[in-house]
């Protein structure tokens, strides 16, 4: 998932809740949490319900701060890598490890 522009809130159980990302995989799941709570972040997870029982499970996730908005925190570089860097719009999407924001390339 992209990241938009859009702040989506609702609830978890009965937790008010900013959703980070709906319908992702288990490994973009642990991605988005391990990363979240190392920023600092209460994260709650729900399991999606499978419409067949051969669909992979997918994953919502959520942080109770309500005014955490992912788009706002990535491209103001709030957020901060395992290693001390700030977190990217790539590195966010899992397309690069590479925390050096080059939004043009030189040859």
């Amino acid at each position: 998932m992209a990241l938009e522009g859009k702040h989506s809130f609702g609830s978890i159980d009965e937790t008010r809740v900013t959703f980070v990302e709906k319908n992702v995989t288990e490994n973009r799941k642990d991605f988005l949490q391990k990363l979240l709570e190392h920023n600092g972040f209460e994260v709650i997870i729900e399991e999606e319900k499978k419409q067949k029982e051969e669909d992979p499970q997918l994953y919502t996730i959520a942080v109770t701060d309500m005014v955490f908005n992912p788009t706002i925190w990535v491209y103001e570089r709030k957020l901060k890598t395992f290693d001390g860097h700030k977190v990217t719009p790539n590195y966010w999407n899992q397309v690069s490890e590479d925390t050096n924001p080059r939004y043009w390339k030189n040859s």
